[in-house]
């Protein structure tokens, strides 16, 4: 792992993803430090993969804020809007004094929807594609009309470059650093394995110079054996080219071997935050004990006696009363829970508050 620097990336401020009543992503805030690989796991449909396309701008946000480098490059307008509507319908039965309020409130809010469809509409997409993705599954995300040469380099030539023989060399250099040669370039997606279309996949993200990559599952469609060869390349690529990484994964194994931190994401939320080490030793909501408790170990002594933890949150929560949000039970570990709870978690990792 390379040491962690206080430099801020990516801040994600209460994200908001919804596709009509579907509430994919639902205010979700975490931050990713230069230099970092950050893991987000959860099973599949808990919002991972909306998550980052959000990110990378694939998908307008509902509400919330994006901020790339300290600029601010999404921003969704509905909070701002139920807000409006609120102080309306409170301005019904209120004192003129308070009326007056709600008034300067509403012209705030007003205010902030405009400086969001400025910041959204005026993003300079130059600055934005210092953000690249990896997609999940290396055949659908390739062009099969395309030559390898034309898929890595169409961003180059969307950017602007024209010179042929520049863009040449740099796709053959960038080919070579992911393990492929420079007569792979003429070849066609059919004619390659699933890891080599992978490795593909990202050249294609490397070759525009991010800072940042989002590797939205990349290796969950391939054999184990090339996962961990497709691993070990982001490894050296992230030491090499000084890459931050946003790894979404549901494979819990692998996210520990790669990851510095580790975001746990389910029906649409945030439930548990930590670093790789403190998260599989201390364990806290019930839903990433679940995730855990599901590994499996190639141990078949350990494996006769492993107990699968099932989560189930209307019994393992009472939220009538008590409503929980993200709170810092530990330095750096953050958990989704209520005073009871984070109590008990305090209490279980020997916190013991003045």
């Amino acid at each position: 792992m390379s040491n962690q620097h206080e430099e801020v990336l990516l801040r994600i401020e209460h994200l908001c993803q919804y596709f009509k009543s579907v509430k994919a992503v639902d205010d979700v805030s975490f931050d990713i430090k230069k230099g970092e690989v950050f893991g987000l796991v959860g099973e599949s449909g808990c919002g991972k993969t909306t998550t980052g396309r959000s990110i990378i701008k694939l998908y307008d946000i509902t509400s919330g804020n994006i901020y790339f480098k300290g600029k601010r490059i999404a921003a969704g307008t509905k909070s701002y809007k139920d807000a409006i509507a609120n102080a309306r319908m409170e301005m019904k039965k209120v004192s003129p004094e308070r009326k007056a309020e709600l008034k300067a409130f509403i012209a705030q809010q007003r205010q902030e929807i405009k400086a969001a469809k400025q910041d959204h509409e005026k993003c300079d997409k130059r600055f934005v594609t210092q953000i690249q993705m990896i997609f999940q599954d290396p055949v659908a995300s390739l062009d099969p009309r395309k030559t390898v040469l034309e898929t890595i380099a169409e961003g180059l030539v969307i950017r602007g470059e024209k010179d042929k023989k520049a863009i040449e060399e740099k796709v053959f250099r960038v080919l070579e650093m992911v393990g492929l040669v420079r007569e792979h370039a003429g070849r066609y997606p059919h004619e390659f394995s699933g890891g080599q279309k992978q490795r593909i996949g990202v050249a294609r993200a490397v070759i525009m110079n991010p800072e940042l990559i989002i590797a939205d599952e990349p290796v969950s469609a391939l054999d184990v054996s090339i996962q961990a060869q497709v691993i070990n390349l982001l490894n050296d690529l992230r030491h090499q080219l000084g890459l931050t990484i946003l790894f979404i994964a549901h494979d819990l194994s692998v996210v520990k071997y790669f990851s510095d931190r580790i975001g746990v994401m389910y029906f649409g939320k945030l439930v548990e935050l930590a670093s790789s080490d403190e998260l599989f030793a201390h364990p806290l909501h019930p839903y990433t004990r679940s995730l855990l408790s599901a590994i499996p170990q190639p141990d078949p002594v350990y494996e006769k006696t492993r107990e699968r933890i099932k989560y189930e949150p209307l019994a393992a929560h009472d939220y009538s009363v008590d409503k929980p949000s993200m709170r810092e039970v530990a330095p750096g570990h953050f958990v989704q829970c209520n005073d009871a709870e984070f109590a008990r978690y305090q209490k279980e990792l020997g916190i013991v508050n003045e």
